[in-house]
């Protein structure tokens, strides 16, 4: 959309959708169908995980976790599984209610990622996307929005 700038060495995946002033700094990752609100940016090496939405004016400053719902209010933060997304994109109700018992786990929980992961892994009914989830995770360079 206008006004959105992409800088170098920028990777965007298929079905992404930019709003309105949208910059993206260098060596920066979107994987497919992750949708980026208006007047957000995104910091340099930073990575938005698959079917991620994030908010209106969102500073990213980490990476933003596949299938969250990210946005600041006043700093980043993930709220849950991008659930109405989701649904509209057709994954299947019980994919999707892993995904909130993860992202409950890793978000609300006060447990630390290694101790999250684990609650996750025992907890959370076996779903492809919260495996890719924790795979997110273990990646993840800079750290990640919690």
């Amino acid at each position: 959309m206008t006004y959105t700038h992409v800088a170098h060495d920028v990777r965007i995946g298929d079905h992404v959708i930019l709003g309105n002033s949208v910059g993206l700094a260098g060596h920066v990752v979107i994987e497919d169908w992750a949708d980026v609100s208006p007047f957000s940016g995104v910091h340099q090496f930073c990575r938005i995980g698959r079917h991620a939405f994030v908010g209106p004016y969102t500073v990213v400053k980490q990476d933003v976790l596949p299938y969250s719902l990210t946005s600041s209010k006043p700093e980043a933060a993930v709220f849950g599984a991008n659930a109405i997304g989701l649904e509209r994109r057709g994954f299947e109700t019980s994919a999707i209610e892993s995904l909130q018992t993860a992202f409950r786990l890793l978000t609300r929980s006060q447990l630390n990622t290694s101790q999250a992961i684990e609650r996750i892994r025992a907890e959370a009914p076996p779903c492809a996307c919260v495996d890719e989830l924790i795979e997110f995770i273990h990646a993840s360079q800079r750290g990640f929005i919690k």
